[in-house]
């Protein structure tokens, strides 16, 4: 105790009275002095002392009146009074007492005896409050210990329960008596390691603490999860007197975090892999292969037939189809394998810890068996197979992203050769591809620069000496490589939307130098080739009738489009159908390469084509080739029976021309006539062009094959 620091009220009418214990005392405390009581109670209000000594006979208010109205006093009812008096009767002391006196000092005071007395008072004083502190503070640990949410379990030293609460109740579905002198161990779910408790007991015996997550189990066998700290509380000794545990129930958290992670990282539909976890899954996949030394494949899976499925029978029959295949898949697939659905209906697959590719190969075998067997889904049938494609790790050394790309080019490989099937990269296609689609950036940049022209080839009735039009052939004025023919660049387009692109330009070119040579008054058709992919596209109709609308001037049937023979058979309802809506434009139609392809009769009859162009590979030779002469009488005698024309490209020399008209065919075109040519030269060529005149002599024949004299000339 701290005596300086307290302070004691004397209350006395005759100051002099307490001068002397208060001399004495003011050593030891604080001394404070009214000379009445209501003086007295006016400054125990401002600032409580700690002991008052109070006088009984003082005028107006006594001293046990003043004590009455100190004990009547919140504030300062526990305040202890020691009453100084002269007074020695025993109906004064039992007065005092019942007031709530503490204590009697008689006058003469002893000051010894005073100061031994203030000090027990004062001394007892203090345990009471502390003891009063202390009890407080109790209560208000039993309340929470109580009524806490979280539970809270205490343990001796030998981690045996000697108390829990209700929450701890609550949560464990124990009740107190349940776990009396048990080990909390009799909550473990099982699912944390032995390793997990050891290091928490260390970290309990070094530093009296612990806080972590724990999964528990309750009473109905349930795994909960648990927020929980425990501390170590140790006696006077430094050694362990029990253990306090703090839990709090975090199980609709972590339920929580589980369905965020469900929906991050795997497709709500199917329940398996998203893209986001597949990109996990092939990092630590690649470094196990690269540890283990052996084999991993990533394969990558497109169903064959899904749309059409999705198009008859609707959405809902689509989705349980995926799931359904999903778990086909995963039927297929080895514990340590992956299938993840990055999309619609493609799905990526990784297969680990291969010795020899040729298990992989099996596994992917009976997979496809497995995908391609028909299943009903709403009382309906359906089919659907899969192409896949597949890379080996580390025999292609690529990183994750090149992996996926790689297996991507190889599936759409299986679906080019009849799907149902698999394929495994083939890294020297690859390499083509790449080069590939360099060349497709750079055209792409050519026709923004404006770099392609036109060049125009004639063609002529050699019989007549006409010129019946030109064939306008695309050239790239490469910048650096200078003048390109179509062979350097067009097979790198093929199949892409630059087809599209590039033939709509020529198609608009064509029409700007129809234009242009009409307002000098010269009339030709031009003759363009146009690609399978492009005739199809569903805008080329409207591409056409566009372009005619912005040159209304061009006069009718000024324009051929030349299609292949090959690629008009491939379909040839829909070639037909916009072949005919074309020709309603004024636009004509040549079969291209006549004679390279395997032709029906009855196709060629429903193709509504005017001219048959013989293919150059077959007229380049008929003057030493029978074979090649034999194939060209004949096409030339079909175009007849069809009623049809006909025009014999690469006519190189005089002496093929005699033969073409020899055998009927009057139209030709190629070096033996004129090269190709800027599209400024052709007006003057036209102009200044001489016929051969071994080829007027040649006499019609008697049995007219559409390419006769009797025929008019376009240019008439």
């Amino acid at each position: 105790m701290n005596s300086k620091q307290l302070k004691i009220l004397a209350i006395d009418d005759t100051p002099a009275n307490l001068a002397l214990l208060g001399l004495a005392l003011q050593d030891d405390y604080q001394i404070q002095i009214a000379t009445s009581g209501g003086k007295g109670l006016e400054l125990a209000l401002d600032a409580p002392p700690d002991l008052i000594l109070l006088d009984i006979m003082m005028p107006d208010m006594d001293g046990y009146e003043t004590c009455r109205r100190i004990k009547a006093n919140p504030l300062l009812k526990d305040i202890p009074i020691v009453f100084v008096t002269a007074l020695n009767e025993i109906q004064a002391e039992t007065l005092g007492f019942s007031l709530g006196a503490a204590d009697y000092l008689t006058k003469p005071i002893s000051i010894e005896i005073a100061r031994l007395r203030i000090r027990n008072l004062l001394e007892r004083e203090q345990f009471r409050q502390e003891l009063q502190r202390r009890e407080a503070e109790q209560r208000l640990a039993a309340s929470v210990f109580a009524h806490t949410h979280d539970s809270v379990v205490i343990t001796d030293s030998e981690n045996r329960i000697i108390d829990a609460n209700a929450a701890f109740s609550r949560i464990t579905g124990y009740s107190r008596e349940e776990v009396l002198g048990k080990n909390p161990s009799i909550l473990k779910s099982g699912r944390q390691s032995t390793e997990f408790y050891k290091a928490m007991w260390q970290a309990l015996n070094a530093h009296d603490h612990w806080s972590g997550e724990l999964w528990n189990r309750n009473k109905k066998g349930e795994v909960f999860a648990a927020l929980t700290s425990i501390s170590v509380v140790r006696d006077d000794n430094g050694q362990i007197h029990h253990y306090i545990g703090l839990s709090a129930d975090i199980t609709p958290l972590k339920n929580h975090e589980y369905d965020l992670e469900r929906i991050a990282h795997f497709d709500p539909l199917t329940g398996i892999p998203n893209r986001v976890l597949l990109a996990d899954r092939l990092s630590q996949a690649l470094a196990h292969t690269h540890r283990a030394g052996n084999h991993m494949a990533v394969c990558y899976l497109d169903l064959d037939g899904f749309k059409p499925v999705n198009d008859q029978f609707g959405h809902e029959v689509g989705d349980q189809l995926l799931i359904e295949i999903s778990l086909r898949i995963r039927d297929c697939l080895r514990a340590g394998d992956t299938v993840a659905r990055i999309g619609g209906d493609e799905f990526v697959l990784l297969l680990l810890d291969f010795n020899d590719t040729r298990e992989c190969e099996a596994v992917l075998e009976r997979m496809l068996c497995k995908v391609a067997e028909p299943l009903t889904i709403a009382d309906n049938l359906v089919c659907v197979s899969a192409s896949l494609g597949l890379t080996f790790y580390p025999d292609d050394r690529a990183n994750a992203d090149t992996l996926l790309r790689h297996a991507d080019q190889a599936m759409y490989v299986a679906k080019q050769r009849g799907k149902n099937r698999y394929h495994r990269f083939d890294q020297e296609l690859d390499r083509i591809a790449l080069i590939r689609g360099e060349t497709l950036t750079q055209i792409e940049a050519a026709l923004i620069n404006n770099q392609f022209v036109l060049y125009f080839q004639p063609k002529v009735n050699m019989r007549l000496g006409k010129v019946l039009g030109a064939e306008a052939l695309i050239r790239w004025q490469h910048p650096e490589r200078g003048l390109l023919s179509p062979a350097a660049f067009l097979p790198d387009i093929e199949g892409t939307e630059m087809v599209i692109a590039l033939g709509n330009w020529v198609f608009a070119r064509a029409l700007d130098h129809l234009q242009n040579w009409q307002n000098m008054g010269l009339n030709i058709v031009i003759s363009i080739n146009i690609a399978p992919r492009h005739l199809l596209h569903h805008d080329f109709v409207e591409t056409l009738r566009a372009g005619f609308a912005a040159h209304p001037q061009l006069r009718p049937h000024c324009l051929e489009l030349e299609i292949l023979e090959t690629a008009a058979l491939e379909d040839i309802g829909r070639v037909t159908a916009v072949m005919k809506e074309c020709q309603k434009l004024g636009v004509g139609f040549a079969l291209d390469d006549f004679g390279t392809g395997y032709s029906s009769l009855t196709y060629l009859k429903a193709l509504p084509a005017e001219t048959l162009k013989i293919d150059q590979s077959f007229i380049r030779d008929i003057l030493g080739d029978p074979e090649d002469l034999a194939i060209v009488a004949g096409i030339i005698n079909l175009t007849a029976a069809f009623h049809r024309q006909v025009i014999a490209e690469g006519v190189e020399t005089e002496e093929h021309g005699l033969l073409l008209l020899k055998l009927g065919c009057d139209n030709a075109q190629g070096y033996g006539i004129a090269r190709p040519m800027p599209a400024g030269d052709l007006p003057a060529w036209i102009a200044n062009w001489l016929p051969n005149q071994e080829w007027l002599k040649k006499p019609a024949l008697p049995s007219p094959s559409g390419t006769g004299p009797e025929q008019e000339s376009p240019l008439e």
